[in-house]
């Protein structure tokens, strides 16, 4: 009964914190507070719940600021999109509409409890703050190294640069390398000259443009090598 005493006053303090790291004025719910706390101990991918929210928060409050838009809302609405997560093994549902739920039942705005519920589009959103929290928390889990991804993704990312730069003609062989962020494709001399290496180079990142979704960007480098060689007897 002691631990999980501590724990839940771990919780509503860390739930405080937030409040304080996310700029956000005015009361919350005893009950809201505790399972924004929680969230400290949830990860996604890597990335923790709670440190994860609270930069949502702060993405979309100079959003909003600069749109013009209702920074308390967007702010509060920010902080509290994944509040769904501390419960979804609980009750059924997705978490954000789980956590919109709780949000309303909690005493949060309407305002607030539809940008959390719409936040993966599964409600219709209708305000600009809406839009921005889910563009902020976008933002926030594709910032470079800030979540892992799962070997099997990783592996098939890979394997997609790789079969992009194959698809072109001349190419002989592709690795991706630094983690996806370059790809080396290696050409045929005899087919690919020095223009048109520069030519495929161009092809083959646009076609990563199109046809993949990736965190920052993919360095693409055509390696054409000629080698002449003799033997001394």
């Amino acid at each position: 009964a002691k631990a999980r005493k501590d724990v839940e006053k771990e919780m509503k303090a860390a739930g405080r914190q937030a409040l304080y790291d996310a700029k956000i004025s005015g009361g919350m719910h005893n009950e809201l507070l505790r399972l924004l706390g929680a969230l400290k101990y949830r990860t996604s991918y890597g990335q923790n719940v709670l440190a994860h929210s609270v930069e949502v928060a702060n993405l979309c409050g100079m959003m909003a600021q600069e749109l013009g838009a209702d920074v308390k809302i967007a702010r509060r609405a920010a902080l509290l999109h994944d509040v769904g997560k501390a419960i979804d093994h609980e009750v059924e549902g997705t978490h954000a509409l789980i956590g919109g739920r709780f949000a309303k039942k909690s005493g949060e705005s309407d305002e607030v409890v539809r940008a959390i519920s719409a936040h993966h589009h599964e409600i219709e959103m209708e305000t600009v703050e809406d839009v921005l929290v889910a563009t902020a928390d976008a933002v926030s889990a594709a910032r470079p190294g800030a979540r892992r991804e799962t070997t099997e993704t990783y592996i098939e990312r890979l394997r997609s640069l790789e079969d992009i730069a194959l698809g072109h003609r001349g190419v002989d062989k592709a690795y991706a390398i630094q983690a996806g962020r370059e790809i080396r494709v290696m050409v045929q001399p005899s087919e690919v000259d020095d223009r048109i290496a520069a030519k495929l180079a161009y092809d083959i990142s646009k076609q990563i443009e199109t046809d993949l979704e990736y965190p920052g960007q993919i360095k693409v480098t055509v390696i054409r090598e000629s080698r002449v060689s003799e033997v001394a007897r």
